[in-house]
Order: C-alpha cells, then sequence, then structure tokens
C-alpha cells in the first residue's frame, strides 16, 4: 500500500517494522527491559518504601546527569560525518528528489544526525505571497504552529514569490477522514498543501480509506514518546515511578478492584485508567497495540492474523474492562483531572492515563485545555504527573510532514511545501519542535522540557509502529473488543425545541438525526437507550423514558420508533430529569461498563407547575453517586440558550465532559465526537 503511495519524486527511506525509529531517526538501541514492578505486597513495607526511595533519588540524579550530557552530544553531532539530505525542489525537471536521508545506524547513542542551517533568502520574494496550508492534528499543533512561526520569521522566496505558512488543526482520526475524501467540504484557497499528523499511522488509515492525494509517506519532523502518566502520589504508592512495570502489569493492576485500598489508600476508589479513542488518536491507537501485543505474547511483532484471532480479541476485551472511559483527546483527561485536583485530587478522576510525553510537560506547567483548541494557563498543579515507560516498550509518535497533491494545489504552492518540509529538517526547524516540547530527530529534548516534564532524557525503548494491516485490523476490531456502554440519550424537549434553525429543521428534528447518527457507532451489546423531559401544565415529567435501556443489537428499530415519536411540549425540568434518570442509570451500575447519561438540552431549568429538586440538592446527590455507582453524565448545550454553566457543573460533577453546540448546525459533528467516550 505505501509502495504504491511513494512517488518517484521521493527517495525511499526505512519501511516502518524495519527500525525502532521514525524514518528520519537514527534507529535507537533498544533498551534491556526493567525488571517487572514489585508486588503489591512488597510495596506496602517499610524497606520496599526506603529502596524505592532511594532509587527514585538515584533516577533524578541520573535525568541531572542526562541533561548535561544532551548539551555535550549536540557539539558531539557538530561535528559528526553523518549526512544529511535535504528535500530540493520538487515541482522543476531534473534528477528526483531526495527527503532526508537516514544517519548510519551503527551506534544511535553517538552518530546523530547534524542539521543543516536554515537557507532563507536575502529578500522575501515578490507579493501577493504563495499560502501554505498545514494541517496538523490536535495532539501536535503547537508544534506545527512554532515551525511555521519560525519558518514565517525569515524572508522567502520561492519561484519568485514571498510564502506564508498558516496552519489549522483537527482531531487526528478526523483528519485521516477528510484526507481520504479529498476536503469535500472546504474551498481550494482552505484545502492543505500538507498533512502533518502526529502519527504515520493516520496516513496508512487514510491509505486504507481511499486517501489519492497523498504524495508521500511522509518525513518524520520530531518525536514525542507515549507514556503512561500518573499522578505522582500514585506512582510512588505502586513503585512504578522507580521500577517501570510491563505492560501486562498495568493492564492486571488496573483490573485489581482492590489495589489501592490494598497500598493503604481506599480514597483512591477503584485503579481507574484513562485512553483516547483509537479511531480518533494516536495515543489510544499506542494503547490498543500496547493491549494486543501483550495478549499475543508480541508487542515488536504484532501481526493482523494474531489481531483477528478471537483468542486474542477476547483476552484485549478483558484489558479493555479496565478502562475507566474513552475520550476523544488527552488534553481532555488531564483537563478533568486538574479539575479534580481543584476539588479534592486528581486521583478522584484517573489513576493513570495513556499520553504523549508533550502533553504531561504542559500540564505539569499548568496548561490545560477543555476543548483541545483553547489553552488555558494556571499555577502548576501540586499533584504533578510521573511519566511511566514501560519497561518491555513504548511507541513514539513520529509526526511525518506529508506533501499532499491535487487540483487546489499549484507548482509554485508545490514547492513552497517542500521548502517548508526542508526547513522542518535545519537546525533552526528542530530547534523549535524541542522548544514545543518534542524530541528532535536525534531524540533530543530541551533540558526545561525534560525538567518540568520530568521526561527521561536517554530513553531508548521505543517499539516500531505495526504495519498498515495491523494499523487497519486493530482499528476495524475496536468495537468487538472496547469496553461495552450502558447509556441513556436524556433529550429536553421543552416548547422551546420548536424553534426553527433552518427552513427545513427546527431543533428537534435536527436532534433526531443527529442522535439517529450516533446510533451508528453503538454494536450488539451495548445497552442503549432514550429517556426525554420536558413538564405538563399538572407538573408531571412527561414523557419520561420512551426506550429502555437494552441491548441496542435488538432494540435499535424501537429505539428509533421512540426517538422519531417525540414532540415538543411545556417546560423545563432540567434538575428533575438528571435527578431521577441518574439515579436510574446507578440503579444498574455494572464495572464491566461504561456507565453514562447523554444530556442534551437548549435551556435553564424552568418548572413553574410543581416544586422540583434545587440545583444545589442535584449536584449533592450527583456527588455522592459518583463514589458508589459513577454514572458519567455528558452534557451537550444545544442552541444559543442553553444553560451552559449548569450543564457544565453537571458533567464536572460526575467526571464526565461537556460538549458545545450552541451553534445548532454543528449538533450532529458535536454528537458524534461525544460518542468516541464510549
Amino acid at each position: 500500500m505505501r509502495d504504491r503511495m511513494r512517488g518517484t519524486e521521493d527517495a525511499p527511506g526505512p519501511r516502518r517494522g524495519q527500525s525502532s525509529s521514525p524514518s528520519t531517526t537514527p534507529a535507537p538501541a533498544r533498551s534491556t527491559p526493567a525488571p517487572a514492578a514489585p508486588s503489591v505486597g512488597a510495596s506496602t513495607k517499610p524497606s520496599a518504601i526506603d529502596d524505592r526511595r532511594d532509587r527514585r533519588r538515584r533516577r533524578r540524579r541520573r535525568l541531572l546527569m542526562w541533561t548535561t550530557v544532551v548539551g555535550i552530544v549536540v557539539l558531539v553531532g557538530s561535528i559528526s560525518t553523518v549526512s544529511y539530505a535535504i528535500v530540493s525542489n520538487l515541482t522543476q525537471p531534473g534528477p528526483a528528489a531526495e527527503e532526508p536521508a537516514p544517519a548510519a545506524p551503527a551506534d544511535a547513542a553517538v552518530e546523530l544526525i547534524e542539521f543543516p542551517q536554515d537557507e532563507p533568502a536575502a529578500a522575501a520574494g515578490a507579493e501577493p505571497c504563495t499560502t501554505v496550508n498545514v494541517l496538523s492534528s490536535f495532539e501536535n499543533a503547537q508544534m506545527v504552529e512554532s515551525l511555521a512561526a519560525a519558518y514565517n520569521s525569515s524572508p522567502r522566496n520561492v519561484a519568485g514569490s514571498c510564502v506564508t505558512v498558516t496552519t489549522s488543526r483537527d482531531k487526528s482520526g478526523v483528519a485521516a477522514a477528510v484526507v481520504a475524501a479529498g476536503f469535500p467540504n472546504l474551498s481550494d484557497d482552505q484545502k492543505p498543501a500538507v498533512w502533518l499528523p502526529d502519527s504515520s499511522t493516520w496516513v496508512e488509515v487514510a491509505q486504507a480509506e481511499g486517501a489519492t492525494s497523498l504524495r508521500a509517506e511522509g518525513s518524520s519532523v520530531a518525536i514525542s514518546d507515549i507514556v503512561l502518566a500518573m499522578p505522582e502520589g500514585l506512582a510512588e504508592a505502586i513503585g512504578w515511578d522507580a521500577e517501570a512495570p510491563t505492560w501486562s502489569a498495568v493492564f492486571e493492576s488496573a483490573g485489581d478492584a482492590d489495589l489501592w485500598s490494598g497500598l493503604g489508600h481506599p480514597e483512591w476508589g477503584a485503579f481507574k485508567l484513562g485512553k483516547t479513542s483509537p479511531l480518533v488518536a494516536t495515543s489510544g491507537e499506542a494503547a490498543m497495540f500496547a493491549s494486543y501485543g501483550t495478549a499475543a505474547g508480541s508487542l515488536d511483532a504484532l501481526t493482523a492474523t494474531q489481531v483477528e484471532d478471537p483468542d486474542v480479541q477476547a483476552a484485549v476485551h478483558q484489558n479493555e474492562l479496565t478502562t475507566s472511559h474513552y475520550m476523544a483527546t488527552p488534553e481532555h483527561f488531564l483537563w478533568h483531572a486538574r479539575q479534580a485536583e481543584a476539588s479534592g485530587s486528581a486521583a478522584d478522576f484517573l489513576s493513570a492515563v495513556i499520553v504523549d510525553e508533550k502533553s504531561v510537560w504542559d500540564y505539569n506547567r499548568g496548561i490545560t485545555s477543555r476543548d483541545g483548541v483553547t489553552r488555558t494557563q494556571a499555577e502548576p498543579p501540586a499533584e504533578q504527573l510521573v511519566p511511566i515507560y514501560p519497561a518491555d516498550g513504548f511507541y513514539s509518535a513520529d509526526n511525518p510532514a506529508v506533501r499532499l497533491t491535487g487540483a487546489w494545489i499549484d507548482p509554485v504552492e508545490s514547492e513552497a511545501a517542500a521548502d517548508f518540509i526542508r526547513f522542518a529538517h535545519t537546525a533552526q526547524g528542530q530547534a523549535a519542535a524541542r522548544a514545543a516540547g518534542y524530541r528532535d530527530l536525534n531524540r533530543m529534548l530541551d533540558e526545561s522540557v525534560a525538567q518540568v516534564g520530568r521526561l527521561d532524557v536517554a530513553q531508548r525503548g521505543t517499539l516500531a509502529f505495526p504495519g498498515a494491516d495491523v494499523v487497519t485490523a486493530v482499528q476495524a476490531s475496536f468495537s468487538e473488543v472496547r469496553k461495552r456502554a450502558n447509556v441513556l440519550f436524556l433529550l429536553d424537549v421543552s416548547g422551546s425545541m420548536d424553534e426553527a434553525i433552518s427552513p427545513s429543521d427546527t431543533k428537534l428534528t435536527q436532534a433526531r438525526k443527529a442522535i439517529d447518527a450516533a446510533l451508528g457507532h453503538f454494536t450488539s451489546g451495548d445497552d442503549v437507550g432514550l429517556a426525554a423531559f420536558a413538564q405538563a401544565p399538572d407538573g408531571a415529567m412527561v414523557p419520561g423514558l420512551v426506550s429502555p435501556v437494552a441491548d441496542i443489537g435488538g432494540s435499535r428499530d424501537a429505539f428509533l420508533g421512540a426517538l422519531g415519536g417525540l414532540s415538543s411540549m411545556g417546560d423545563t425540568p432540567l434538575y428533575q430529569a438528571v435527578d431521577a434518570f441518574a439515579a436510574q442509570q446507578a440503579a444498574s451500575w455494572s464495572s464491566d461498563r461504561i456507565n453514562a447519561i447523554v444530556l442534551l438540552s437548549d435551556g435553564e431549568n424552568d418548572a413553574p407547575n410543581a416544586p422540583t429538586i434545587g440545583a444545589d440538592q442535584m449536584l449533592a446527590n450527583l456527588a455522592d453517586m459518583h463514589h458508589e455507582t459513577p454514572v458519567l453524565i455528558f452534557t451537550l448545550a444545544y442552541g444559543a440558550d442553553a444553560d451552559v454553566a449548569t450543564l457544565q457543573s453537571i458533567s464536572g460533577a460526575t467526571g464526565a465532559h461537556y460538549y458545545d453546540a450552541t451553534d445548532p448546525s454543528k449538533l450532529e459533528a458535536v454528537l458524534g465526537d461525544l460518542v468516541t467516550s464510549f
């Protein structure tokens, strides 16, 4: 598949699976796996605790030592004899252009890539400037923006034109889909000339979905290892900050309901392992690769045949039962962890989460994002995250820059895109990547990034991402192996839902369409139901439960029939509906399922015809329930009059996420994003 994609203009490089590093990176020497984590019983002994503290001190001294060594090695790299080819003019006739060539892999610790100096133009070319749009993932957006800013800061002249690089972002899985479809919803001047996802696995996904606009498989511009991140106190309690566990130990520990109480911390509740959806984010993909590799007995030689083996899938399903719930991006988890710390402890929301190193660095310096776009800077958290590098290996996001082809890209724009990719591989481009929290192509980190993120500078235990057939097989299997859902859609059907939002739709008809589309995410084995709420003149909450929570494999037609029969009426008993249906969902709570409510409301609580529960009591009830039978209430503000603050407080009280569809036209996309949490 990738051979068909590679054009004659691009020099071939190592295929993934042949090296444990990105195609432009020296192959890192695999580290010797560390000993397995100590047993739970042993970790509670005072002598073991003292030993761990000693090991932590030694580890931190090693970190400082390696940080110093990094600076020295960079100087060594400046006199290295390793060559580094540059992307040249890819649109002019002549010899085939070359992507940056891999350094000789004889000794990755010494033979480093010598990054060439940037060569900007003496003066910028003529205006109007050629615009190069670069599409990134949510996870690597800041790094791509840093590269664009550094490139734009010097004069550029490509074929007589000045150049301006602009950036946009989307979730990795969504971006792969729109690349495959050829950006049908964008005008030609908005379509990108470069796609820079945070992992080359998304290039595989786009190819599998029929993408024709990819010139080549991409050239890595930076690296971010994908790690298990834990609040420091929890990592110390289990001993993983001193001795990294294997992946199998991670999944086994996450499945131990009594682990924290056995370690003297019953207040932390169950082990809560957070993962992003592998259909949306690279960290979720990496988590699934680790789960499949552990189940198949081979992390670095996983095959599609093993992925499709029913026994392997059964073992992976058992691993997935340890997941608290899935979210779309790492930022979602870390935002909630910070909110949990503000009201008690991050441990109330998560015990561990699988994320990239850059996210750990952001979190530890006080940066979080509710939506993956808007970033909030606060004081650093009291409970810092510790990155854990599993002893049997971990994956790395390789951030490939891929030039696109299409009728919307003229020859000058294509040449300018190649020049931007060339810049990303220069000393200046790599410095921008390091400053943005990434490892450069020599796996070097900025000193302050390493210190704040507590990142292991010398870590060399990376695993190669599996090949395209494995990537697509794992994605195809997710609906079968994921943790099953126990979900109630709870829809506001008060009178305001009759409001027209287009010539053909009211709020209610659009909501029906969005829920119908979202239902396609669920498969046999998922229990899904539908309830709606309004207040009748006699004070009753109507219509109530219209499709009981049941296996959607057999109840889909009844669900859709009930959905189509809903009509708007009366007032809005929001607090009463949330309180009543949360209690019903809690009564059917199961540790083997993601227990949730998807609440869609377009207004504020308004129940004049009968007294109902107040906001404070509703939130107190949700908080009490969350400790015993936690039901996640994902809230969705629908329309400009929605009570955003209350909906945010409802989701926050249950550890779920709030979604914004105050622009009603975006409801289907927002709800589609929301259901990736199941």
